[in-house]
């Protein structure tokens, strides 16, 4: 792990003002190399011609689950995210490795999390997670499993397993207990294709309203 020391010098104008507004970098500076993520900052320049500072969050990618079981039940896993202090619930998710394969990390993360393993695994998308800031992006898979009884292998990271329905899980979003944004995302992403855009989609979930 390395630290850097960077502080910014002399005043950077934004890059606001005419109709193009692509950027062009002209230096990145590293400030930070972690585990997890990295930091930099990039000194750009748009094409109205003003300079900016950028600081980037790199991330190498991650991937997040939907475990559907044959109830039609979504099971979610319950963590403490220290960032917010807070326990959420969210779908399994979890970072890829160095040159992994999104489906094998997939299954990696879905065992990992709640001992259960996928009998299908369907990639449905991938999104951005905070494009604003960070180049971290999420592959999203819809797991079909057999059985109910889940159990962590890593108990120390995951607090709580529960499978809900996809009307208990509308309710939470409405009272605020679902807060988790690619949990978010993901749930309103199949509700979107239970109506008529479902049919199109060969053996994807059925009954999800």
């Amino acid at each position: 792990m390395r630290f850097f020391f960077y502080s910014y010098a002399g005043k950077i104008n934004l890059c606001r003002g005419g109709t193009a507004l692509e950027e062009k970098t002209l230096k990145s500076i590293r400030i930070y190399d972690g585990q997890i993520i990295s930091l930099r900052v990039d000194e750009v320049i748009c094409t109205n011609g003003r300079r900016a500072k950028r600081e980037i969050v790199e991330h190498r990618g991650a991937v997040a689950v939907i475990p559907v079981n044959n109830q039609e039940e979504i099971l979610l896993v319950q963590q403490f995210r220290k960032p917010v202090e807070k326990y959420l619930w969210e779908i399994p998710a979890g970072k890829l490795e160095a040159g992994e394969d999104p489906l094998d990390c997939a299954r990696r993360e879905l065992l990992e999390e709640t001992g259960l393993k996928a009998k299908e695994l369907k990639f449905l998308t991938k999104f951005f997670t905070s494009p604003g800031f960070s180049n971290e992006l999420v592959f999203l898979y819809l797991a079909r499993v057999q059985g109910r009884e889940g159990q962590p292998l890593d108990q120390e990271e995951i607090t709580g397993l529960k499978w809900v329905s996809w009307e208990r899980l509308q309710e939470m979003i409405s009272s605020g207990n679902l807060m988790d944004g690619k949990t978010l995302l993901a749930v309103s992403y199949v509700l979107s294709l239970s109506g008529p855009l479902a049919s199109k989609k060969e053996g994807f979930i059925s009954g999800s309203r």
